[in-house]
């Protein structure tokens, strides 16, 4: 008989925002004539730039003809974009970071996911609670988080985000093998400054940990000594590998473009050789097995970005995400809720009223306000009584919901 992977059956009911959305679901179809406004799943609603639609449809020209037609994509992702990246995300600000570091993929959740395949299943993982759910359910996946026990699992180390601390997660209190950091972090929308981060890449080296850092949102980064990369962070190159997305800063949630950043001299110990393993090198043979690469088109239309007139069109765009966070954090302040976040994120964390719990809180919402957010909790233990807003609705759909938010009294 055929044996289930136990470790993927140990993960926790649904994924988290598929629970939110079986719950939408059914409040729809049973109120049908309820106008429901979902602030929840990080997805965007403005149009791709149009410089990135240009590029697009040229490059499907380009497909039609047999002198610029292209197949398989490089794995590592093509030049034109990989130097893009390379000069304008990281080289002019000062990061010498090579296109040899550079891999192009289908998604910074993909990567930080299937990342952790590099490692061996007694590797110790610390994450930062609450968390993006993903990095601890590929873990539990591999069989490395242990068992799951009053809300979290046993082998895995918990950095607690709270506001007792600022939000700031201590170091770990033991020696931890990978380290996962998410800023501007999501759900919490908080950011860590230089000196902070810096005091994760001392531990790192001084551990011989590998810190895996999501920069997911570094773009909508406004505030100085907020680093938009881990490598401004001295020594970071030696201890971390970064993730960037396209998705939120782009508008690729429905094309799919990101990458992953390996520095040539990370190497890790392999025991059955007695030697080091360099890390780039082997994420370039696990891409290379299991990823056929990014879509041309796709990465023409990554490119534009880069552009002149790109860079301004993505600019205008993330400032209305971020005009609409202002919108609701204002209205949730004047209501007399605690809101952190929506600075340098398009994420708002808010407390919960009257004690509730998250998901009580997300019922309350959802039944009396017809609006829809993620309950703090489903990120994990440390999430329970707050509740992730994002501002990516249209402007239209924000006002409405800040008109209904003003209802809401602490």
């Amino acid at each position: 008989m055929l044996l289930s992977n136990e470790n993927h059956t140990k993960l926790q009911t649904n994924y988290l925002f598929a629970q939110v959305a079986s719950k939408v679901k059914a409040f729809k179809e049973a109120n049908p004539n309820k106008n429901v406004i979902s602030l929840g799943i990080g997805d965007v609603t403005q149009p791709l730039a149009p410089s990135c639609i240009e590029a697009m449809q040229k490059a499907v020209t380009d497909m039609s003809k047999a002198e610029t037609f292209k197949g398989y994509p490089e794995y590592e992702g093509y030049d034109f974009l990989l130097e893009k990246i390379a000069k304008y995300d990281y080289q002019d600000r000062g990061v010498n970071i090579d296109t040899k570091e550079i891999f192009v993929s289908d998604g910074a959740k993909s990567d930080t996911a299937n990342i952790q395949e590099l490692f061996s299943n007694d590797a110790k993982v610390a994450v930062l609670d609450p968390v993006y759910p993903v990095y601890v359910d590929s873990n539990v996946m591999a069989g490395r988080a242990g068992e799951f026990k009053n809300g979290r699992w046993s082998n895995i180390v918990y950095l607690e985000c709270k506001e007792e601390n600022g939000f700031i997660p201590a170091l770990p209190n033991e020696k931890v093998d990978i380290i996962y950091l998410c800023y501007p972090n999501n759900p919490t929308g908080t950011v860590l400054t230089k000196d902070e981060l810096q005091k994760f890449v001392d531990y790192a080296l001084k551990n011989e940990s590998l810190i895996l850092f999501d920069a997911a949102y570094e773009a909508f980064i406004r505030e100085d000594n907020i680093p938009h990369s881990i490598y401004e962070i001295k020594d970071a190159d030696k201890v971390a590998i970064e993730f960037k997305s396209f998705s939120k800063t782009a508008g690729f949630t429905g094309v799919r473009c990101a990458y992953t950043v390996i520095p040539n001299e990370l190497a890790i110990f392999d025991k059955t050789t007695n030697n080091l393993v360099n890390l780039n090198r082997l994420w370039y043979r696990r891409q290379a097995t299991k990823f056929n690469g990014v879509s041309y088109i796709t990465q023409r239309g990554a490119e534009a970005i880069y552009s002149e007139n790109g860079r301004k069109e993505i600019n205008n765009t993330i400032n209305y995400y971020l005009e609409n966070a202002k919108i609701l954090k204002n209205t949730l302040e004047d209501s007399g809720l605690t809101v952190y976040g929506g600075v340098n994120s398009p994420y708002l964390w808010v407390k919960t009223i009257d004690n509730m719990t998250s998901w009580e809180f997300f019922d309350y919402l959802l039944n009396n306000f017809y609006i829809v957010g993620t309950p703090g909790s489903g990120f994990g233990k440390a999430g329970e009584g707050f509740f992730r807003f994002t501002s990516f609705a249209s402007r239209e759909k924000t006002i409405e919901a800040s008109n209904r938010l003003k209802l809401l009294k602490k």
